[in-house]
C-alpha cells in the first residue's frame, strides 16, 4: 500500500512516524532513488540511519512566510481513497474546494472562534484532516486524539477536561462510549459538547436516543459523503427521529442531487438510482488517472457509486454502497482485496468476502469459502484461514468469520459472476435493523 501510493503520487519525500519505520524500510530499496534518499523520521527515539530528523529540519527552516502567491485552483492536497476494485486513487483537492467546505459546514453547524473540535479519526482520513481546518478557518481550536486505539473513557475525560464542543465519531465509537458503566460515565461532565457528527455507517434509533440522553446539550448530525465529493448530504438534528434511516437532504451550497438509472435518466421519487452530486467543495480529478476521472463524472456531476432513493419530502436513503464495499467500524474495506489474500491459502478453491451485521462494528468481514476437493471443512481449518491472513493484511480488513459453502451454492449470473447482493441476503444486511 505504501509503495503504490508513493509511486503513483510522485512523492519526493516520505515522513515516517516511529512505529512505521520497519514497514517503510521493507520497501525502501524498491522505491525511486529521488524518494529513497528523502526519508524523514518523526518520533522520540534516536533517528535511524539514512533518515533526516523532522524536528531538526524544522529548526533549519525560515520563520518568514514564503513569498508565494497561492491561486484558488492550485492543488492543496492529494488524498488517496480506495476505488471499487480496492486500488487507491489520488483525489486532488484545490484550495478553493476546501474553503468552500469550511464555509458550508461552518454555516450548517454554526462553528465559531469559541469552538474546540476533537479529531478522533486517523489524520489520513478526510473526517479529520478536513475538519481540522474548519476550526482554524474561524480562529477556533483543533485538538488531535493521539492514542493508537480508541479508549472510550479517555475520550470522555478529554471532552470534559478540554471543554470540547464538537467531535465526529462512527457509530461503533458511540456504542463503546455508551456501553461504559454508569459509575464511569457519571465522573465526567459532557455539557460543553454542543455539536456531534456521526458518519460512515447508519445509526439505530436506540443508539441515537442514548447519544442525545448522554450528551445533554448537543445537536446530533449525520453526514453522507466521500473523499472526492466532500459532504453533499446532511441529516440535521430536527430530522433524526422522524427520518430514521435517511442520510438527509442537500447541504447548504450543494447543487441539486440527481438519482440516475443506468441510462443516465433521473428516476422517479421512491425508485433507486445512482447518486450524482455537484458542489464547489468537490475534488478536481484523480491524480494521473484521466480515464478514472472521466468515468466518475457525468458533466459536472460526480458519483461515488452509491445507490439511493428519495422520498416525497426530498430525503435520501442509501440502499447499497459502492459496489460490494464493506464498512466495519467506519473503515471502508473492499472484498476483492481480502479475497486476493484468502485465495492464496492452500486449502481454498474460491472465496467471496461479504460484510455481515454486527452490533458493535456495524459490519464484520466474513469469508465464504469453497474448499479444494478432498479437504474437510472443520472449525480448526476456519481458524487456520483467519490466522493465515494476520500477517498479510491490515487488522480491520481481516475476516472475523469463515463459512464453507459448496461451489454450486454460490449465487451467480448467467455469465458466472458472483451475485454479492444475494450472498449478503443469505447472512443479513447492515440495513436490516435500524430500529
Amino acid at each position: 500500500e505504501y509503495k503504490y501510493i508513493l509511486e503513483n503520487s510522485g512523492a519526493s519525500a516520505f515522513i515516517v512516524a516511529q512505529d512505521f519505520v520497519e514497514g517503510a524500510n521493507s520497501i525502501r530499496e524498491n522505491l525511486p532513488k529521488n524518494l529513497s534518499s528523502n526519508y524523514i523520521f518523526l518520533g522520540e527515539d534516536n533517528t535511524p540511519s539514512d533518515y533526516y530528523d523532522y524536528e531538526e529540519l524544522l529548526k533549519g527552516g525560515s520563520s518568514e512566510e514564503p513569498d508565494i502567491e497561492v491561486d484558488p485552483q492550485d492543488i492543496w492536497v492529494i488524498v488517496y481513497t480506495s476505488g471499487t476494485t480496492g486500488k487507491p486513487k489520488g483525489a486532488v483537492r484545490t484550495h478553493e474546494s476546501c474553503v468552500h467546505h469550511y464555509l458550508m459546514y461552518n454555516t450548517e453547524m454554526g462553528l465559531n472562534r469559541n469552538d474546540t473540535g476533537l479529531l478522533v479519526m486517523p489524520m489520513c482520513h478526510a473526517n479529520s484532516f478536513v475538519y481540522a481546518f474548519n476550526f482554524i478557518y474561524v480562529y477556533g481550536c483543533a485538538c488531535i486524539y493521539n492514542r493508537q486505539s480508541f479508549d472510550p473513557e479517555e475520550i470522555i475525560r478529554v471532552f470534559d477536561e478540554e471543554q470540547i464542543t464538537f467531535t465526529s465519531l462512527v457509530p461503533t465509537q458511540y456504542i463503546m462510549i455508551l456501553s461504559l458503566p454508569d459509575e464511569i460515565k457519571n465522573r465526567y461532565n459532557m455539557s460543553s459538547i454542543r455539536n456531534l457528527l456521526c458518519s460512515s455507517a447508519p445509526v439505530r434509533r436506540s443508539t441515537k436516543k442514548e447519544i442525545m440522553d448522554f450528551f445533554v446539550n448537543s445537536n446530533l448530525f449525520e453526514a453522507y459523503g466521500s473523499t472526492e465529493a466532500g459532504v453533499p448530504v446532511l441529516l440535521r438534528p430536527e430530522d433524526q427521529m422522524r427520518k430514521l434511516g435517511s442520510i438527509g437532504r442537500e447541504m447548504i451550497g450543494v447543487g441539486r442531487i440527481k438519482l440516475l438509472d443506468e441510462n443516465g435518466d433521473e428516476v422517479p421519487v421512491g425508485e433507486v438510482g445512482e447518486i450524482y452530486t455537484t458542489q464547489p467543495s468537490a475534488f478536481k480529478e484523480y491524480w494521473n488517472s484521466p480515464e478514472k476521472t472521466k468515468k466518475a463524472f457525468k458533466g459536472k456531476y460526480f458519483s461515488a457509486g452509491d445507490m439511493a432513493y428519495k422520498d416525497e419530502d426530498g430525503f435520501f436513503y442509501l440502499v447499497d454502497r459502492k459496489q460490494n464495499m464493506i464498512i466495519t467500524g467506519g473503515e471502508n474495506v473492499y472484498p476483492s482485496e481480502v479475497e486476493n489474500i484468502v485465495i492464496t491459502h492452500p486449502s481454498v478453491k474460491e472465496v467471496c468476502v461479504i460484510g455481515v451485521p454486527d452490533k458493535k462494528w456495524g459490519e464484520t468481514i466474513k469469508a465464504v469459502v469453497v474448499l479444494k476437493d478432498g479437504i474437510e471443512g472443520t472449525d480448526e481449518l476456519k481458524e487456520k484461514i483467519m490466522a493465515f491472513c494476520r500477517e498479510k493484511i491490515a487488522a480491520y480488513k481481516r475476516p472475523r468469520s469463515v463459512d464453507f459453502i459448496a461451489f454450486e451454492d454460490i449465487p451467480r449470473t448467467a455469465t458466472g459472476k458472483v451475485i454479492y447482493g444475494a450472498l449478503r441476503d443469505k447472512y443479513g444486511r447492515w440495513s436490516d435493523d435500524l430500529s
